[in-house]
């Protein structure tokens, strides 16, 4: 067996092993919770469960066989010592069928909520299997990477609508800003796990393990485009006294239709002002379609600004209805390099600043989007607050006396909306028995139970939900 087939028993960290010697006496269960604590972002938008639920909880996830490989594997692992909980596992396959005895809640994917707020709970539903709450929290805690890329990539469009809606068109977002993570990304599986949260906001990728993510586990036929680009080997490659036959050679191969060219393998500003602007302009404003230049080093705010005074100067300009300067509608900007949430913000003011409309430029990021974030961006955690012990639930709370900031909510809880000052709804974390007390409904749902999927959301509900 190949390590990445491994099952379920093996998705922990070495630790949690042994956690079932652990718990106090009569323990029959054991309540757990995940939230954003707080991070970068005020609010964090939910994505990605579905998949780790689909990936490696949903079905049959433990045998016989694997028990038995298990206990050689942790033998090995961890010496003689009597570590492995034999007996739990076989419970699970010859009571449970191999399904994992739990039952997650978790707020709808694409849901947008305020840190410091519980976005999952978990449980068993077995008294005998009190351990296994807390033994998923390895795998379901990498909810953090997906979440936070969905916040992040939402946040960036949420900043450059106020953009566009200051200067330009505000319909133009969806493909404001592409994804360049692929090749960054630390594997194929976290390339389409990122890829697919920044699709939660946005449209344009050259992302295609997000692509084939979302039509398996979201239900999307096709939720990423992109359009035919030049990278630098194939400008290159035409050696520098060949620079404007590269840049013909795209115009004449790619006839109609938006198409991006790199521009920056010399000398940028040449290219724009007499490649693009000279040799070439007449071959572009009679082409069916957009060329989009990409400088690709450099200070991105300074580097763009002159790129659009250079083409402005070229092609001419005009004013749109909000009076920002507008390019010749056949020639477009991309800023690919250097990208993340911080430098999307310069460059959007200093534009702006500069009487430019957002309308004439697009975005791509790869390292910045995708790898730029880690599981304290958002200050992810899952902890314990209640125990059932000897029929009674108990209060379960951790509060450091070096960092209060790590306190940890206590008892059953759950997710409401309740009206704030201002009359509108609110999302708030309550404990249970006081929700039921002012006959709150639970925002959180139940997605998996006992090792079937409750819930199967599609990738268009979830885009729907986060456009709010």
């Amino acid at each position: 067996m190949k390590t990445n087939e491994k099952s379920f028993i093996r998705k922990t960290d070495s630790y949690k092993i042994g956690h079932w010697k652990q718990y106090p006496p009569g323990t029959s269960n054991i309540f757990s919770f995940f939230e954003s604590r707080g991070g970068m972002f005020p609010e964090t938008t939910f994505f990605g469960l579905q998949y780790i639920l689909k990936r490696h909880f949903e079905g049959v996830v433990v045998t016989m066989k694997d028990i038995r490989e298990a206990k050689k594997y942790f033998k090995l692992h961890f010496g003689n010592t009597n570590l492995f909980n034999e007996a739990g596992w076989k419970r699970i396959v010859e009571v449970h069928g191999g399904r994992l005895p739990l039952i997650i809640k978790a707020v709808k994917e694409g849901t947008t909520v305020p840190t410091k707020n519980v976005l999952i709970t978990v449980e068993s539903t077995d008294p005998e299997m009190r351990w296994l709450t807390n033994y998923a929290e390895t795998i379901l805690s990498q909810v953090w990477y997906p979440m936070t890329v969905a916040t992040q990539s939402r946040a960036m469009r949420i900043l450059i609508e106020k953009y566009l809606e200051e200067t330009g068109d505000p319909t133009l977002y969806p493909f404001k800003m592409h994804d360049f993570g692929y090749r960054g990304s630390t594997s194929d599986e976290s390339a389409g796990i990122g890829g697919a949260a920044h699709l939660v906001s946005f449209k344009g990728t050259d992302n295609l393990s997000a692509v084939d993510l979302i039509i398996d586990y979201y239900h999307e036929q096709m939720a990423g485009f992109s359009i035919p680009a030049s990278e630098h080997s194939t400008m290159t490659s035409w050696g520098r006294d060949h620079e404007v036959d590269a840049y013909r050679n795209m115009l004449t191969e790619f006839p109609v239709g938006l198409i991006s060219v790199v521009s920056d393998s010399y000398d940028i500003f040449n290219a724009c002002k007499n490649i693009w602007g000279k040799a070439l302009k007449e071959e572009i404003l009679g082409r069916d379609g957009i060329l989009v230049v990409r400088p690709d080093s450099g200070d991105p705010v300074k580097v763009v600004l002159k790129v659009l005074k250079i083409l402005g100067k070229a092609f001419g300009t005009t004013k749109n209805a909000k009076g920002y300067t507008m390019l010749h509608p056949k020639i477009r900007v991309i800023q690919g390099d250097g990208i993340d949430y911080d430098m999307l913000e310069k460059i959007l003011k200093a534009m702006k600043k500069s009487g430019w409309s957002v309308d004439n430029i697009v975005f791509g990021s790869g390292g910045g989007l995708l790898q730029k974030v880690n599981r304290d961006t958002q200050k992810c955690a899952f902890k314990c607050s209640a125990a059932l012990i000897n029929g009674i639930w108990v209060d379960v709370k951790k509060d450091p006396i070096t960092d209060h900031g790590k306190e940890s909510k206590a008892g059953r809880l759950v997710l409401v909306k309740i009206a704030n000052e201002n009359g509108s709804e609110e999302y708030k974390t309550m404990r249970e028995e006081d929700a039921e007390t002012l006959g709150l409904p639970n925002e959180l749902v139940s997605v998996f139970e006992n090792g079937y999927l409750f819930l199967d959301q599609t990738f268009a509900e979830i885009r729907e939900r986060a456009s709010r």
